[in-house]
Parts: C-alpha cells; sequence; structure tokens
C-alpha cells in the first residue's frame, strides 16, 4: 500500500518524507478523523496514524522519552453537493466515523454556525473541559482555531494529545486552523492540515474567511526574509479583501491581535496593528484572535475585534483594557459561538462552565 510516511522525531527541526511501498499493518489512529479544506464541491479527510514508537536514553539519570513514529493519511472528496451532510468512515474502525457538512453555494444566504476558540497547548485538563463544553452544543458547521494548537509544533508526542481531546468535536465538523506562534512554522502543522500556504482564505455561503499567519518570528532568522513575507502577505491580504467586496461577511482570523488589555503585551504586534485601517477600508465586519489567555472583545469605527485565546493556557491578567474601544474583557477559558442566518450575525462568548460571558450582533450586507 503506497503511504506518504512522515517520521516524527519529538524536537526535531527537520521533516524527513518518503514515498515507499509498505507492507506494514495500518497501526491505529493517532489522531483524527478530521476535515480540511472544505468548499461546497469538495472536502479533504485526514487521519494520522502511529505504526511505531522510539524510545530515546540519555545519560544515566535522565528521564527515558518515547516519541511516536507518525504518517499522514489523507482522501480528498470531489463531486459534492452544496450544503449537505455526510458520514464517512475510515480504516472500519469505530474511531474513524466522523461526518461533516459542505459550504453553501457562494453568496446563499442559507443559516449555518461556527465556533472560535485557540491556545489549546497546554494544562490538557482545562483543554479536555473546554472541548466537553464545546460539545455540550450543537456540532458547528466549522471550526476556527485560532492558533498555538500545541505547545511545540515539532514535538510529535503533542498532536495525538490535541487529537485525541479534540476528537468528538472536530470527527463532526470541519476545521479551519491558523498558525501559531507555539506551532514555530513546522512542517507537521502544513502536512496535517493540508495547508500549502499558512494563510488562505475560503467562502462559506455569504461569508468570506481569511485565515492569516501572523506568527513572523517564525518564517525566517533574517529580518529581510521576514519583512519580505509579511509584504507579500499583505498584498495577498488587500487583494483578497478587494476580491471579495460583494460577500455579505468578512471575518478575518489570525493569532496575534491588533489590541489588547494584557498591559505587558501592549504594543508586541504592530504589524497587526497596521493592518486596522485596511480593515476599515474593506469592511471587515469582525476578526477573531487568540495569543492572549482570556476573552477581549473591541469595538473600532464599525469593526468587532474578539481574542478567544482560553482554550487551556494558563490565563493572563486583562488589566490595562485600551480605553473608549472595550466592549468586555474576562480572564477566563472561553470559547465563542456565531450564528449566521441571511444578513444577521449572533456571536457569544461562553466560558468552560457554560456562562454567557458577552454577546455581539452584526448586521451583514455587503460595502
Amino acid at each position: 500500500m503506497k503511504k506518504f510516511v512522515l517520521l516524527l522525531l519529538a524536537g526535531s527541526a527537520a521533516l524527513l518524507a518518503a514515498d515507499i511501498q509498505t507492507d506494514k499493518p495500518a497501526g491505529k489512529i493517532a489522531g483524527g478523523p478530521f476535515v480540511v479544506n472544505t468548499t461546497s464541491r469538495t472536502a479533504t479527510v485526514v487521519w494520522i496514524v502511529q505504526t511505531d514508537e522510539l524510545t530515546l536514553q540519555g545519560p544515566a539519570g535522565a528521564k527515558q522519552r518515547t516519541s511516536p513514529s507518525l504518517h499522514v493519511e489523507k482522501t480528498t472528496l470531489t463531486g459534492l453537493k452544496p450544503n449537505t451532510h455526510y458520514d464517512y468512515g475510515v480504516a472500519g474502525q469505530e474511531a474513524g466515523k466522523g461526518f461533516f457538512k459542505t459550504a453553501p453555494a457562494n453568496n446563499d444566504p442559507a443559516p449555518y454556525q461556527f465556533m472560535v476558540y485557540g491556545d489549546t497547548r497546554t494544562r490538557h485538563d482545562v483543554h479536555r473541559k473546554v472541548m466537553e463544553a464545546v460539545g455540550k452544543l450543537q456540532a458547528p458547521d466549522f471550526v476556527l482555531h485560532t492558533g498555538d494548537l500545541v505547545a511545540d509544533g515539532y514535538d510529535t508526542s503533542l498532536w495525538p494529545v490535541f487529537f485525541d481531546i479534540e476528537r468528538d468535536v472536530l470527527r463532526h465538523t470541519a476545521f479551519f486552523p491558523s498558525l501559531g506562534n507555539h506551532e514555530r512554522n513546522a512542517d507537521y502543522f502544513r502536512e496535517i492540515f493540508q495547508a500549502d500556504k499558512p494563510y488562505y482564505s475560503f467562502n462559506w455561503g455569504n461569508g468570506h474567511f481569511i485565515v492569516m499567519n501572523s506568527d513572523i518570528a517564525s518564517f525566517a532568522s533574517s529580518e529581510r526574509e521576514r519583512d519580505a513575507y509579511w509584504n507579500e502577505q499583505v498584498r495577498w491580504l488587500e487583494d483578497d479583501l478587494k476580491a471579495h467586496q460583494g460577500a455579505d461577511y468578512r471575518f478575518v482570523i489570525a493569532h496575534h491581535p491588533p489590541f489588547t488589555a494584557v498591559a505587558r503585551r501592549q504594543g508586541d504586534n504592530p504589524h497587526m496593528t497596521a493592518l486596522v485601517p485596511m480593515f476599515e477600508k474593506y469592511h471587515v465586519n469582525a476578526a477573531f484572535f487568540g495569543h492572549d489567555h482570556n476573552y477581549q472583545h473591541y469595538l473600532k469605527n464599525g469593526i468587532h475585534y474578539v481574542i478567544t485565546g482560553g482554550g487551556g493556557a494558563p490565563l493572563y491578567d486583562v488589566d490595562k483594557p485600551a480605553e473608549g474601544i472595550t466592549m468586555k474583557v474576562v480572564k477566563t477559558e472561553n470559547f465563542v459561538t456565531v450564528k449566521v442566518d441571511g444578513k444577521s450575525a449572533h456571536v457569544e462568548a461562553i466560558s468552560v462552565d457554560g456562562t454567557k460571558l458577552d454577546q455581539i450582533d452584526i448586521h451583514g450586507g455587503g460595502q
């Protein structure tokens, strides 16, 4: 059976890949299945298989380490019908069963629901409680993750933990992740989530979604290369926004926020703050971010900026809210639900105990 094999070693800085023939057993599903790159006509189902593991013993007295040998399996489905529910099964295993719904056709005002959360990288027990709270609600049509899925994108031992916690949610929806600084720009992220580039956009009915890579610090070691990469992405962003002015909604997702109530982080993301005039020029309705481990909501010149970084990482104080634009800041674990029905969108921020933290009503309708 032909497989694209990823030999993933914790802490390794390189991705080793080989297109080989192998008669090894299928192995156990160590991650997924989950669905990515979903459109109105196509979707890719991905699952991660563990076939072996490596043990590493350091000097005398050092703790032994184990690292799983994983590879990514995928299948891309085409010829699907828009806005349609599909069930699937992988490898004849109960753990491989799931479902997803395709996107409505472009500009179709059919109702849909999505969820947003992020910074799930540590405190796995808390991450699990957040996902249990998410699982109590109706399965969303898709999920947006604001980055920092794991604590170190190169450490393969962390990916099975992430997928184990997220399993019951992700196998019942479509998944659109953004790259956080803790992914460290690892090739594993692109392989696992079938992302040719860590910035991309997609349509869902009457909404247009832009997922940015705000972690330019991990892109390259030289400032010149980082600047060139960011300038290229900003040009792409403006072209993409300009081309989708006819959508009822334009949503932006990234890891690093342009504003924050965390005093020690203020001014840390000037590259994102510099985008605010462009967001206003091209009528972005709302933007979602992570990076700060709490809930924050700002309203500036008609655009809602929501930080939902409460997926499990240690919480940060909200000790210096921005004057004049702050709507709500809370130091708590959280996630966000968005229900879109035609030109009406309702946003709710929910804490890990199910308490409603905030609600926002957004009116869509192009420019």
